[in-house]
């Protein structure tokens, strides 16, 4: 694979991503320099700002692969054969089972090493 195909981002991708955090960034700013606004008009500002770096970031390369990403994501969870109710009851019980068994054994088995040590020091813990 050649390197051309690996790395081609737009040589305005930088400014993008600069204005993007700088976007975030001074929303920061302002929820800290601006404590008397209202929390109403502070989150609409910071959906907006976050809205407009989303669609920003969608335009770079990086986001563009994202999106793709996600896509065929979404593709492949809708192959998924996802179990019936029966089945994940049935599973889930086996688990609880499993545990409770083992939670048992290393039960008895730390009462044994505790008489084990006990009689071998001679404390009586």
């Amino acid at each position: 694979m050649s390197e051309n195909t690996e790395n081609s981002s737009n040589p305005f991708d930088m400014l993008k991503w600069l204005v993007i955090f700088g976007l975030l960034g001074s929303v920061v700013a302002a929820n800290h320099f601006f404590p008397e606004l209202s929390v109403l008009y502070i989150a609409l500002i910071a959906v907006a700002a976050v809205g407009i770096s989303g669609f920003i970031a969608s335009t770079t390369f990086k986001g563009s692969t994202f999106i793709t990403f996600a896509k065929e994501s979404r593709t492949e969870v809708r192959k998924v054969v996802w179990p019936t109710r029966q089945e994940t009851t049935t599973t889930t019980m086996i688990v609880l089972a499993a545990t409770v068994v083992m939670a048992l054994i290393l039960w008895g088995l730390d009462g044994i090493i505790v008489e084990i040590v006990s009689f071998i020091t001679g404390l009586g813990i």
